[in-house]
């Protein structure tokens, strides 16, 4: 894993393809994870379009619409929804350059959260690569809406999340994770997303959540869980609000080593955080784990020991 003390960079050792329905427009879709080069980064190909303006690089300054989920573009005007829950798995797997074909407008949702992903990603393999992983250290705190969001510098990812809803199941909930020692598929990969039986009529209205069903979401209606087998976790409603937010933040191009704090934020906060902090060059550092910080690093399993060496 470490030469001369520096964390690799990762990609799949092999393609693996799934598919499924979109969440948003209720199409099926198919979706094919392929390794990517060094520095190559997280992009998405729309294959059912052809030519180079198939192509939109998954990064904040392409996000175009956060209305229900994250919606990235490109200047031609393709777009690609419903990213957060598989660049939260990337992020938490520690996966840095992947090239991802979908035939759709969408990523299929599967079952709500990102632990079909985690598996995908384990049944492809992840290899190590012959260049230094890239970070982004947060070097001064940052924050927008009043403090519903904000990042500021710490060792490790650390996610320090807090939901308030109008409803006496979901209610408030409150979780601090540092995402060390595996604990994004132990802690977040398997929380799904959720909505209320209240809003999906004018939600399908709206254009949305046309693929929605209690195969891939948790409905709540009034004090019950309408799916079968309840909750994954007791607080599955904050763990996947903590869930969408890692995604988020994975747009910010390479791993973020700060701490993340959110309060009622969602994709459309998340997105202006990171437009905050990019716009001040003394908040952040394009960096490498290396020396005594990198072992500490492994150590402390920042990066899950998925990848083999190439």
């Amino acid at each position: 894993m470490l030469e001369t003390g520096v964390i690799k960079q990762r990609t799949l050792k092999t393609s693996i393809n799934c598919s499924g329905v979109g969440l948003h427009s209720g199409t099926k879709v198919s979706m094919t994870l392929n390794p990517a080069p060094v520095d190559g980064g997280i992009t998405f190909k729309r294959t059912d379009i052809a030519g180079l303006g198939a192509v939109i690089p998954a990064k904040w300054d392409h996000v175009v619409d956060t209305r229900m989920c994250t919606t990235l573009g490109n200047d031609d005007g393709v777009t690609i929804g419903t990213v957060e829950h598989l660049m939260a798995a990337l992020a938490g797997c520690g996966i840095d350059n992947v090239l991802i074909d979908v035939n759709g407008e969408e990523v299929p949702i599967m079952d709500g959260s990102s632990q079909p992903f985690v598996f995908l990603f384990e049944c492809a393999g992840v290899v190590e690569q012959d260049a230094p992983k890239k970070i982004i250290r947060v070097l001064k705190t940052v924050s927008v809406n009043d403090g519903e969001a904000r990042l500021c510098p710490g060792s490790h990812l650390s996610l320090d999340f807090e939901i308030d809803f109008d409803n006496d199941l979901v209610s408030r909930q409150s979780l601090s994770i540092g995402v060390v020692n595996g604990s994004f598929a132990k802690e977040l990969a398997r929380a799904r997303t959720f909505g209320f039986l209240r809003d999906v009529e004018a939600l399908r209205a709206a254009g949305l959540a046309k693929g929605g069903s209690l195969e891939n979401a948790i409905v709540v209606n009034g004090d019950k869980i309408m799916n079968e087998g309840g909750l994954r976790y007791d607080d599955e409603f904050v763990r996947h609000k903590m869930l969408d937010a890692l995604g988020d933040l994975y747009l910010a191009g390479a791993a973020i080593i700060g701490g993340f704090q959110g309060t009622c934020s969602g994709h459309t906060t998340t997105n202006m955080l990171l437009k905050s902090l990019f716009a001040d060059p003394e908040a952040w550092k394009l960096d490498v784990l290396q020396g005594p910080e990198a072992l500490s690093a492994i150590d402390g399993g920042i990066y899950p020991e998925l990848a083999e060496t190439a």
